[in-house]
């Protein structure tokens, strides 16, 4: 099989989709591997290491999308991409289609197979390939919304870890899976009194046995998330629902509620957020004011930090990527249901219900597909 690898496109996206090391491993594995030029630049990979790897460069993801039969990316693939997609062809990258119905029906009408990562399962029920930007973002999280607390950038003003006198920031962490565990440990190193708060009371037993004294944990009820929400000095929205469009937790209406310059940080927001006022923002522009509330919305976090993320990404998809390739796409779900959970689109048909659910639009068995 051919490998093709373009370079990201999408506002402020230093990540890459194939490191040094995955294409010299398919290499190894007796398939071909093509990268666009520059491509790992933005995450510290010059087109050399590509090439001591024995991978082949192209001028322009126009002849990556034209030889390739497998395309590896990592943001979901921008409209122009999308029409170079053909028939038959392989795309294995994130893709968040719940929220982006322009994106979905590009796909189907491509014609191309499409393998998400993020709906990716493993035999403990986890998600693999997206727990690695989960603990990425989720780090980043406190991090970034420490900065939109700055009064330049139209915060409270309020340091998160306080100094002798001074009471600390107030954090309020929703949702307590992988980016919320770590959302809450990094705030909560940071100084800020941390509240996690899950709807999984097994959840918040696991929580509060191995993490006594690092954070508060606290029932996800509407009254208790209305009550914190409203102390907050920084909510952080980590909420998810496997391939699904996010659920909406904080109301316009709940913003009147909360301090003047508080900061609300959409980790979620790939989904489309989970709070009612979340839209996608750039790196370039990242935080926004809606009622004097800062919202820090942006869609790709984990770009911020490129090589750390490239390099965890990577460790992550190889094995899948390599089984693809391998096997073909069909042979590989056969094989693996847990990668088969990973189908959303093929050859015109939808195969992942929540994607379905959330466009109303009809959806085919992916288990129907391989037989």
């Amino acid at each position: 099989m051919k490998l093709g690898c373009p370079k990201e496109i999408k506002p402020q996206e230093f990540r890459v989709g194939m490191t040094p090391n995955a294409a010299r491993e398919a290499i190894a594995h007796g398939h071909d591997v093509v990268i666009e030029k520059g491509a790992g630049v933005g995450s510290g990979f010059p087109d050399s290491d590509y090439i001591d790897a024995g991978a082949v460069i192209l001028d322009t993801a126009e002849e990556i999308f034209a030889t390739a039969d497998m395309i590896v990316k990592v943001k979901e693939p921008q409209a122009v991409e999308r029409k170079m997609l053909r028939e038959g062809q392989l795309l294995f990258t994130y893709l968040h289609l719940a929220p982006d119905p322009d994106q979905t029906h590009d796909l189907l009408a491509s014609g191309c197979t499409a393998i998400a990562y993020e709906t990716v399962t493993d035999p403990r029920g986890g998600l693999p390939l997206l727990a690695p930007m989960s603990e990425v973002a989720g780090k980043l999280a406190p991090q970034v919304g420490a900065w939109t607390l700055q009064k330049a950038n139209g915060g409270r003003g309020v340091l998160m870890g306080g100094v002798p006198g001074v009471r600390p920031a107030h954090v309020v962490v929703i949702g307590g899976g992988v980016v919320g565990t770590h959302a809450a440990r990094v705030a909560a190193g940071m100084g800020a009194d941390v509240t996690v708060l899950d709807m999984s009371l097994p959840r918040l037993r696991y929580l509060d046995d191995n993490f006594r004294g690092e954070f508060k944990t606290s029932y996800a009820s509407q009254g208790n998330t209305a009550e914190l929400v409203a102390a907050a000095d920084m909510v952080i929205g980590a909420v998810l629902i496997p391939g699904a469009a996010a659920p909406k937790l904080v109301s316009r209406a709940q913003l009147s509620t909360m301090k003047p310059g508080a900061a609300i940080v959409d980790v979620a927001i790939d989904q489309g957020g989970c709070f009612e006022t979340s839209h996608a923002t750039t790196h370039e522009n990242p935080i926004y004011d809606v009622d004097g509330v800062m919202h820090y919305c942006v869609a790709n976090m984990p770009g911020a930090v490129a090589r750390t993320s490239t390099i965890a990404l990577g460790n992550a998809t190889m094995p899948f990527m390599l089984a693809l390739a391998d096997k073909g796409w069909k042979q590989a779900c056969a094989d693996d249901p847990h990668l088969l959970e990973g189908l959303n689109v093929h050859a015109g048909k939808l195969t992942y219900y929540a994607v379905g659910k959330a466009l109303g639009l009809d959806v085919t068995s992916p288990q129907l597909l391989i037989k």
